[in-house]
């Protein structure tokens, strides 16, 4: 089925709206893809008389072929964001996505994560030419709670290293400023000097690729995919688990957390909207519950 002009129209706006609110190529892409499925499925019906039954349905198709809570409310946020961009254009009046309920996925599976000493370990298996960069981006994701996305965003200028700050431009279109704790500004230091020359002389990102380029989301994954393989060898298959750079992000809540943070400090070092999506990382394991008990005296 081919889209209509309309559509077109739409699509474009879209693209236009989100380049000027700052979302990333990554986003955007993602963004795009979902609201194009998700137009194919209206069949040419007008963009004005679509309403949250439409939306439903087509959420609804996509779980039943295999998509998972959380790409369904991706998903869901794509339309969503659609029929924003073109309220905020004058195209539309209306917002049919508005008001759906997310699909119920963070309370129901506790967050992969590394404890301190495993944390450790895993920054030892950082090697390479570019150890120091590396190690740099490891150290703000694992110790001070930045998304894979965000520190793919950081330019030059947002790390004040008198200050030891960091400006990071986050979900939602929020800045929030995070501390640089000492032992990491030392290796952020010594990666901003460093710093590979960009193919551009205007390329203003702090962390610059082998082809002088802003370093890509999917560069930076795949770079902390090699790091947790060789964290990981040796051990059978059975004992590895299914890390990713975003796991970094998940420790360095919970460290924060087991080490007594106010659960409000941590939501604002994430850039948390909601203090409900900070929650997941209170989760108690067996280990908690032992030492919980052992604290008990018992008296007969």
């Amino acid at each position: 089925m081919e889209m209509t002009a309309e559509y077109e129209e739409a699509l474009e706006a879209f693209e236009i709206w989100m380049k000027d609110a700052g979302y990333t190529p990554h986003t955007r892409s993602s963004y795009l893809s979902d609201a194009r499925q998700f137009l194919l499925r209206l069949g040419g019906r007008e963009l004005a008389s679509v309403k949250k039954l439409h939306v439903i349905s087509y959420l609804s198709a996509m779980r039943e072929i295999g998509s998972s809570d959380s790409s369904r409310n991706r998903k869901h946020a794509s339309v969503n964001c659609l029929f924003k961009a073109l309220n905020e254009l004058e195209l539309l009046t209306h917002n049919p996505a508005e008001g759906i309920k997310k699909a119920k996925t963070e309370r129901n599976r506790e967050p992969v994560y590394l404890d301190e000493r495993e944390l450790q370990n895993f920054l030892s298996a950082v090697e390479g030419k570019y150890k120091t960069r590396n190690l740099a981006i490891f150290l703000l994701m694992a110790y001070m709670g930045l998304r894979v996305g965000e520190v793919h965003t950081l330019n030059i200028g947002d790390y004040d290293a008198e200050r030891r700050v960091l400006r990071v431009f986050g979900k939602g279109r929020k800045w929030r400023t995070v501390p640089v704790p000492a032992d990491a500004a030392i290796y952020l230091d010594q990666a901003v000097q460093e710093r590979l020359t960009p193919w551009r002389s205007r390329e203003e990102a702090l962390f610059i690729s082998q082809k002088g380029r802003r370093l890509s989301i999917r560069t930076i994954q795949e770079i902390a995919a090699e790091t947790f393989a060789r964290y990981q060898e040796g051990l059978p298959e059975s004992a590895r688990r299914p890390y990713s750079s975003h796991k970094l992000r998940h420790s360095f809540a919970t460290m924060l957390l087991r080490k007594g943070a106010d659960i409000r400090t941590v939501q604002e070092l994430l850039g948390h909207s909601s203090i409900q999506t900070t929650t997941v990382y209170t989760h108690i394991t067996d280990r908690d519950k032992e030492d919980a008990m052992s604290r008990l005296n018992l008296h007969l």
